[in-house]
C-alpha cells in the first residue's frame, strides 16, 4: 500500500491504496466521488473521464501511482458546484442525456476541449469527442458543445 495525496477538486486528499489501483477506484471508493463511472475498464469508452492538469483523462486504467504529487484532478463533481457551467446549461437545452451513465465523461471530455480549443468546428469536435454513447445522442452532443461554444450554424 501507498499513501498518497491527491489534489482533487482543489482539495488535497490523502489516500492509502495498491499502486496499480485505477485512479477510477480511488476516485470513487476512497475519496467517495461517485460521478466519474465505470464503463469498460479499458480506457476505450470515456465514461471514467477526468482532467489531469486540464488534460481530459480516461482514469479506468490510470494507475494511482503514476498520478504526480502537485497535479490537479478535476472531476466532474468539480466542474461546477451548482451546474452552471456552459456546458452543464447546453446539455440540458439539448436534452442530451438518455440513460445518462456516460454524461459525466462526456461533460469532462467536452469541457476539455473548449479549454484547449473556445470554437471549435464540427469535425474537430468529432476527432475530440471519443467518447461512447449507447444512447447514440452524438448530434445533441455536438449540438450542446457548440452552443457552450457560442458557435453557430
Amino acid at each position: 500500500m501507498l499513501m498518497l495525496r491527491l489534489t482533487v477538486n482543489g482539495t488535497v486528499r490523502e489516500v492509502d491504496a495498491e499502486p496499480d489501483t485505477p485512479l477510477l477506484w480511488v476516485l470513487r471508493e476512497q475519496v467517495g466521488l461517485t460521478g466519474t463511472k465505470y464503463g469498460c475498464g479499458v480506457a476505450a469508452c470515456g465514461a471514467c473521464t477526468v482532467h489531469i492538469d486540464g488534460v481530459a483523462t480516461r482514469s479506468c486504467s490510470l494507475p494511482v501511482s503514476e498520478v504526480k504529487a502537485g497535479q490537479n484532478i478535476l472531476t466532474i463533481e468539480g466542474l461546477s458546484p451548482d451546474s452552471s457551467h456552459a456546458l452543464q446549461k447546453a446539455w440540458l437545452d439539448h436534452d442530451v442525456p438518455q440513460c445518462g451513465y456516460c454524461q459525466s465523461g462526456q461533460l469532462m471530455a467536452a469541457a476539455a476541449l473548449l479549454a484547449a480549443n473556445p470554437k471549435p468546428t464540427d469535425d474537430e469536435i468529432a476527432a475530440e469527442m471519443t467518447n461512447i454513447c449507447r444512447c447514440g445522442t452524438y448530434n445533441r452532443v455536438r449540438a450542446a458543445i457548440r452552443q457552450a461554444a457560442g458557435v453557430t450554424g
